[in-house]
């Protein structure tokens, strides 16, 4: 069950302020004061991580049950639960909607003071508001001191501003194929997305709410093929779908095309189309637009003069984690990551995982993905499965043999 809880007025880092601040969230296992695990999803991800026992927490007394809102599938599973990787038997685990999203917490779709959707006059939100508005729940929760923070992708950027901001407030932090920043590539796909989105002429500005006005799902379908590329590699793509023809039966929904008669309809076509319409049922287009915004506007250095300096006041230590095929989220950019943390005295480690699967290895090899994450958060930098590349070779999980999970099981929520 996700649980919902009021964080009293809120004020963006935009300079505008919302009265009552909601967040959806979900915890998992038992808090003893100490052991506080914070899991942030990536950009169209929800706070239902995980399928184990909710925690005790989440009761009337906390704020509005509602049901799980989100994916249908929790997105990290196979990593947050009893016995795994992050071991809700051993820790409390929290996942929070991030503000501006529309599973639950304050955002475009949900309702504003005059109780009708807020649409695009719901404040701009920043990676830093979301940092600020978790801060707020778990204080409201009584965790104090986190033992880690964990997040994957924008997840990931979300966690190391943890470290930045609130340096005293966690012991270590996970940044699991993630950058200090986005590079232009990605910035300028990511402006592509968002314009689908906004010359769909049912977004209407934005004001497309009500059971009378369709949605702008075109827009926002283009905008997660876009994204889809994004997140898999070539050789993932190739290895999946080749250049195979699929039969205009793999998805009836294909828009016609008058080439269609003589050129065929792609496998990898048919993957696109059908995730974009899945998408669509479950996402909203306003959040896409405020949430590609805040990754996009995220920088590290912002208000210091370098990213080691951003990480100086930081007490903890810091694992970078990443996968050699993913070009969304370079290794580069993940070892200049780690340089930097260094660079500020943070005992810092850069797990490399060789992969083919891109971006999306981070939630579909489990098996590569969980063993350093449960050797850092149990012994910090010197655990036994952390391994920096400084000391050795890329760990094993990628190599896309058959046993391999196929790119369809891809949930990547961002």
């Amino acid at each position: 069950m996700t649980a919902v809880e009021s964080v009293g007025e809120f004020r963006f880092e935009c300079g505008e302020s919302v009265e009552n601040l909601r967040l959806a969230y979900e915890t998992y296992g038992e808090f003893d004061g100490s052991n506080a695990v914070l899991v942030c999803h990536a950009l169209t991800g929800s706070q239902h991580v995980s399928n184990a026992p909710a925690g005790a927490d989440h009761d009337d007394e906390v704020g509005d049950a509602v049901e799980t809102a989100g994916q249908a599938r929790a997105w990290w599973n196979d990593v947050v639960g009893p016995g795994k990787a992050i071991d809700t038997t051993e820790y409390y685990v929290v996942c929070v909607n991030v503000p501006g999203s529309c599973y639950g917490s304050s955002g475009p779709p949900a309702d504003g003071p005059d109780g009708e959707p807020w649409g695009t006059d719901f404040p701009p939100v920043t990676v830093g508001d979301w940092t600020r508005a978790q801060r707020r729940l778990l204080d409201r929760l009584g965790v104090g001191r986190l033992h880690a923070v964990v997040g994957g992708s924008v997840g990931g950027m979300n966690a190391v501003d943890w470290a930045k901001r609130f340096p005293d407030d966690v012991r270590r932090v996970a940044a699991v194929a993630t950058a200090p920043r986005l590079d232009t590539q990605c910035l300028s796909l990511d402006a592509i997305a968002r314009r689908a989105i906004t010359t769909d002429p049912d977004w209407n500005g934005g004001d497309y709410y009500g059971d009378d006005r369709p949605s702008p799902d075109d827009g926002l379908a283009q905008a997660r093929r876009i994204g889809h590329v994004m997140y898999l590699s070539k050789a993932s793509m190739g290895r999946k779908f080749g250049r195979r023809a699929a039969g205009r039966d793999a998805f009836g929904d294909a828009p016609d095309d008058p080439t269609g008669r003589f050129f065929p309809y792609r496998e990898v076509e048919s993957y696109l189309d059908y995730n974009a319409e899945s998408f669509t049922g479950r996402f909203d287009a306003n959040s896409y637009l405020y949430l590609t915004r805040a990754m996009d506007e995220y920088d590290l250095a912002a208000g210091y003069g370098s990213d080691a300096e951003a990480l100086a006041a930081y007490e903890g230590e810091l694992l970078a984690l990443s996968f050699t095929g993913d070009w969304h989220f370079t290794v580069e950019q993940s070892r200049a990551l780690a340089a930097a943390a260094r660079d500020g005295d943070v005992p810092t480690a850069h797990h490399v995982v060789d992969s083919d699967h891109g971006h999306d290895a981070f939630l579909v090899e489990p098996e590569a993905v969980g063993p350093p994450l449960r050797a850092f958060l149990a012994d910090g930098v010197d655990g036994r499965a952390v391994r920096d590349e400084d000391d050795d070779e890329p760990s094993g999980g990628g190599g896309g043999g058959p046993d391999r999970a196929p790119v369809h099981s891809s949930l990547f929520p961002g």
